[in-house]
């Protein structure tokens, strides 16, 4: 990030939003021949295009922009270490970026889940395009405004490098390149309608029988009422690529309303082990349950929850390799290992890994007993549950050291998450309005330690430092390797780096 004065910021020069056009102040078509209110100052066309496009010198017009660029400090920010002066903003360092877009909804959706699709997988072509499902948070007198949106962004194209370098772009054949991968980005939702504010969303896809067909996509979605809402988007879905396609207003509806609650909640997981539908569920009372769809597609929550944490339930997940195992943060600082099949419904571990909430937790799919959470005093860390020890019949409380542990941030951890490929690759967001992405194999020699003696506090696996104000969560396209996108209560934000 560089600092930025504010007027560059701002006023009527400033750069438009997404979406907006130039305005256009008189009539192309009516424009005459060039007058010269000065007594013919210049006497012809080629003599005012010679000094310039302002009439003024290349030389001169030159050094003033010069000047300017001299305005913008390039200077490093880095949230929680640096301030800002009155009247400064930020800029991204744009050369750091092979893609950047912002979009904004009509109300903040602070929760978010990417979609898969059936466009490959390892993508690296230009334009790109993503689905996504969201659910927002409108104002509390607003709250029959609220939605859930199935989203299709489309057209989002890299970053102009040649433009970012300064390169002059005379070839042909490249221009036509870029014309392709400079596209508009476009952005086309459909609109489910919700009873109340979204705290979470997940979504999941099973195969239909006839393989040709897409695969059914649902979504849970905890509310604010302390509600749990389940829908089919897969005809939303369709809908963008078939034209034509009618939704009807029973397809909006809700396939299942989930009332087992009564608090609300945040943690959410589906099973990726059961096809057929398997959702963990935890509130704030610190109770936890599990609803299973039947051979009938009906959804049955269980009777009794699964207890032991002292606080609200933050986040839950379900072992990427275990299928009747899963992991649970609360605001008691404890993360707690669960076992569906005990009878007790009490945990087979229990660890004490902050001395603050714990908001966050994220299972590493590659390497499988690797566990990263995040905490509200802005410390991550990673832990190896083979250092956590108990029995399947009675829990009992361990105290083991991280493998790895971060406090870069210093405000609370909102979202963290491995990279879907790379088990050293890791996206956090936290309440400082950044998202930072690591690479937590790095390991610098004597050599480069002295070479960075002169960054304070910033650990040499800090591989990028991305600024984007009330981030509440990020997640990886496991599709489109480096692809993380963000969202908070500025919008959306899509972007690759050229480190990862």
């Amino acid at each position: 990030m560089t600092k930025r004065p504010a007027e560059e910021s701002g006023g009527q020069d400033a750069p438009l939003k997404a979406g907006d056009r130039p305005i256009q102040t008189g009539n192309a078509t009516d424009a005459g021949p060039f007058e010269d209110e000065f007594d013919d100052e210049f006497e012809s066309d080629d003599e005012i295009l010679e000094a310039g496009v302002d009439g003024r010198p290349d030389e001169e017009r030159e050094a003033e922009e010069k000047r300017d660029a001299m305005d913008m400090d390039q200077k490093t920010f880095i949230p929680g270490r640096d301030k800002l002066a009155a009247g400064e903003s930020l800029s991204p360092d744009t050369s750091a970026y092979e893609l950047l877009h912002n979009f904004t909804t009509t109300w903040p959706c602070l929760s978010f889940d990417i979609v898969p699709d059936q466009l490959g997988t390892n993508r690296k072509a230009y334009p790109a395009t993503l689905y996504a499902v969201a659910g927002t948070q409108a104002e509390s007198k607003k709250a029959n405004q609220n939605e859930l949106m199935v989203m299709k962004l489309s057209g989002l194209s890299r970053m102009d490098r040649k433009r970012i370098d300064g390169e002059s772009d005379n070839d042909d054949d490249d221009d036509d390149d870029n014309d392709e991968e400079n596209a508009d980005p476009i952005l086309e939702t459909k609109s489910i309608p919700l009873p109340s504010t979204t705290n979470r969303i997940r979504a999941r896809q099973y195969p239909q029988q006839n393989a040709s067909r897409l695969p059914i996509t649902q979504t849970a979605t905890m509310l604010e009422n302390s509600n749990v809402l389940i829908h089919d988007v897969t005809p939303h879905l369709t809908s963008f690529d078939s034209p034509g396609t009618i939704i009807t207003p029973q397809q909006s509806n809700p396939i299942a309303t989930l009332k087992m609650h009564r608090t609300e909640g945040y943690a959410i997981d589906w099973s990726p082990h059961v096809p057929q539908g398997k959702l963990l569920t935890g509130d704030n009372d610190g109770k936890m349950f599990i609803t299973t769809c039947t051979d009938g597609g009906k959804w049955t929550p269980d009777t009794r929850p699964f207890l032991g944490h002292q606080s609200s339930v933050e986040d839950i997940q379900w072992s990427p390799s275990e299928r009747n195992v899963f992991a649970s943060a609360s605001s008691d600082g404890m993360v707690k290992v669960w076992d569906v099949r005990s009878k007790t419904h009490k945990p087979a571990i229990s660890v004490q890994v902050s001395e603050t909430d714990v908001n966050v937790i994220s299972w590493s799919r590659q390497t499988t007993h690797l566990l990263a959470t995040g905490a509200d005093d802005g410390r991550w860390a990673v832990w190896d549950l083979r250092q956590w020890k108990g029995s399947s019949d009675k829990a009992s409380t361990s105290q083991p050291s991280p493998v790895a542990s971060f406090s870069f941030h210093k405000e609370q951890i909102t979202s963290i998450e491995w990279h879907p490929t790379d088990d050293s690759i890791m996206a956090v967001a936290a309440g400082d309005n950044t998202m930072t992405l690591w690479d937590l194999s790095v390991e610098l020699d004597d050599e480069e330690s002295k070479d960075t003696a002169g960054i304070q506090d910033v650990p040499p696996q800090l591989l990028f430092l991305h600024y984007m104000e009330m981030i509440k969560e990020c997640h990886w396209h496991p599709q489109i390797p480096g692809c993380v996108v963000g969202t908070g209560g500025s919008g959306f934000g899509i972007l690759k780096t050229i480190s990862v």
